[in-house]
């Protein structure tokens, strides 16, 4: 027997084969768990991908869905999205404030192909997803406050609902110049002078589809004299100019009446909680351009928006206005339009169509207010 295996030792003859695959046999199982892993990985990421766009589908849904209608949408959306596994819908949570917060988790037991040779069957995948909404924009109440110029203009708020493309006129104010001529004598020679600034009517409206409803109306008047006004009544506004016929001065005063429907009210009331997307549009016939939009970066610049009625910046040129973010929550928002009579950049006193718009929020619908959190 000893001289068998010293036969064996020395011998040079025979094949590796046996020893190569025995030494193959540790390569292949790593190869093939280092496959089940890598496939792994990829269904995770695809899991977190599903999970992301579910999750936020399910924050576009009323305040009074239940849980369970919410989970049943947001299964639907997972697997819409490929994802593996199942969902829960782990909380919801709705402030009196309109802020929100919702949490999900998905859970899949995926099969291994090489794994199993070392009995692991599957592999548990498990990943989350949490998402936060701050309260925003769902009403928006326009009122004028002053209106001036020799051209006729019309401004409208335009919306457009979630899940549709086509805008919708939600809100108008149409201002009609009234001319103002005072006439005077001087001896026996008559001349007339035409008020500088230009004042009018102005009508605000809701509208709702083809109904419009008013809800304001501001009628400015004014008087002429040859003498400066003593005493003026209080928010009037005062001009002059020298006539040149006459080597006069002409003084005028101008006072607007604001009536509201009904009494007291807050002016244009507009409900924009079903909106996704607002812009508003100035139509001027005999400006140039005679159309202005806030998301139009060539004519935005004729918007000003600030914080008072002396601090009104005009929208840097080349800028998309965010109606949304322009009227913040609780508070009011002092805008104004320059109608396209003098070039711009200008000062907001060269601007002719003022008024307000205060915010009211709470939670919404729109996605472009949710942050993900997980």
């Amino acid at each position: 027997m000893f001289s068998s295996a010293r036969d064996f030792v020395r011998s040079q003859n025979g094949s590796m084969m046996p020893i190569m695959v025995i030494m193959t046999i540790p390569l292949l199982i790593a190869v093939g768990f280092s496959v089940d892993y890598t496939s792994a990985v990829t269904t995770r990421s695809n899991m977190q991908n599903a999970l992301d766009a579910a999750i936020l589908s399910i924050t576009t849904m009323e305040t009074t869905t239940s849980k369970a209608d919410r989970q049943v949408a947001l299964q639907q959306a997972y697997a819409a999205n490929n994802g593996d596994g199942t969902v829960t819908l782990q909380s919801v949570d709705v402030a009196a404030d309109g802020t929100a917060s919702f949490s999900a988790t998905a859970a899949y037991p995926m099969p291994t192909n090489f794994m199993t040779i070392a009995n692991i069957k599957t592999v548990a995948i498990g990943v989350g997803a949490s998402v936060r909404k701050t309260p925003a924009l769902t009403q928006a109440d326009f009122k004028v406050t002053k209106v001036s110029g020799y051209w006729n203009k019309t401004m409208y708020l335009y919306g457009t609902k979630f899940a549709q493309t086509n805008a919708q006129s939600l809100m108008k104010i149409d201002y009609k110049y009234v001319p103002y001529q005072f006439t005077y004598k001087v001896g026996t020679k008559s001349y007339t002078v035409s008020e500088p600034k230009g004042y009018g009517t102005t009508s605000v409206y809701t509208v709702n589809g083809t109904t419009q409803t008013q809800v304001q109306q501001q009628t400015c008047t004014t008087t002429g004299s040859l003498t400066a006004f003593s005493n003026p009544p209080a928010g009037s506004i005062p001009g002059s100019v020298k006539d040149s016929k006459s080597g006069k001065t002409i003084y005028f005063n101008t006072t607007c009446a604001t009536t509201t429907y009904p009494a007291n009210g807050a002016g244009a009331a507009i409900d924009v909680s079903q909106m996704d997307k607002l812009y508003l549009q100035m139509d001027v016939p005999s400006g140039n351009p005679q159309t202005l939009k806030s998301d139009d970066a060539a004519t935005s610049n004729r918007l000003y928006i600030g914080t008072s009625e002396t601090d009104m910046p005009e929208v840097a040129t080349g800028e998309k206005v965010d109606i949304f973010s322009a009227v913040p929550c609780n508070q009011t928002s002092y805008q104004a339009w320059e109608d396209g009579g003098n070039p711009v950049p200008a000062d907001v006193s060269n601007a002719d169509f003022f008024y307000n718009v205060t915010g009211k929020c709470a939670f919404n619908k729109r996605q472009s207010e949710t942050v993900m959190t997980q």
